[in-house]
């Protein structure tokens, strides 16, 4: 379905504008970063990393009952989140990846980060550093960085200290 779709959309801008497959992303907020989640477990050859901001994991549910039981508490450990590897499967790296969320996200449990960190470092040997930090002027923030044998980072989570289910960037004087 809409994957699909995304994919083949992602594929035609590529060809029309001859963009270097290296350096295509997907990323998104909310129901967008749900999405992007799934197009890169889908889609993991067509994607150079992804960005999730408060949103699920891929897999997180299947159906409006357990999207919203999701939201509320995180994924359940018997989702297809915690049993499909696609992503990670293999000896190959998972897609890199970024997640955002604000732990005082009242919409979609701070936890559904840790779930897709997770679901992506599953079966690897990570070394792992975590940094807190205040932007100045700012919110506090907690950034867990997992890096590869080679000292690349390919999975980030942040954490931003007192946000809520809204964008963590930008001006305040945005939408």
């Amino acid at each position: 379905g809409e994957p699909s779709l995304i994919a083949g959309i992602t594929r035609q801008v590529m060809r029309d504008y001859s963009v270097d497959p290296r350096r295509v992303y997907v990323g998104g907020l909310s129901a967008g970063a749900a999405a992007a989640a799934v197009m890169g477990a889908t889609y993991p050859d067509l994607y150079a990393a992804i960005a999730v901001h408060s949103g699920l994991p891929c897999g997180a549910a299947d159906n409006l009952l357990s999207a919203f039981a999701a939201m509320r508490h995180g994924s359940s450990p018997n989702s297809s989140a915690f049993h499909d590897t696609s992503a990670a499967a293999g000896d190959q790296l998972p897609l890199p990846t970024i997640v955002f969320h604000g732990d005082r996200d009242a919409i979609v449990h701070p936890r559904n980060a840790d779930d897709v960190i997770n679901r992506s470092a599953r079966g690897t040997n990570w070394q792992t550093k975590v940094t807190r930090g205040q932007v100045p002027g700012g919110r506090a923030y907690t950034c867990t960085s997992h890096t590869d044998v080679e000292g690349r980072s390919i999975l980030e989570q942040w954490c931003i200290h007192g946000a809520g289910h809204a964008w963590s960037g930008g001006s305040l004087a945005g939408s």
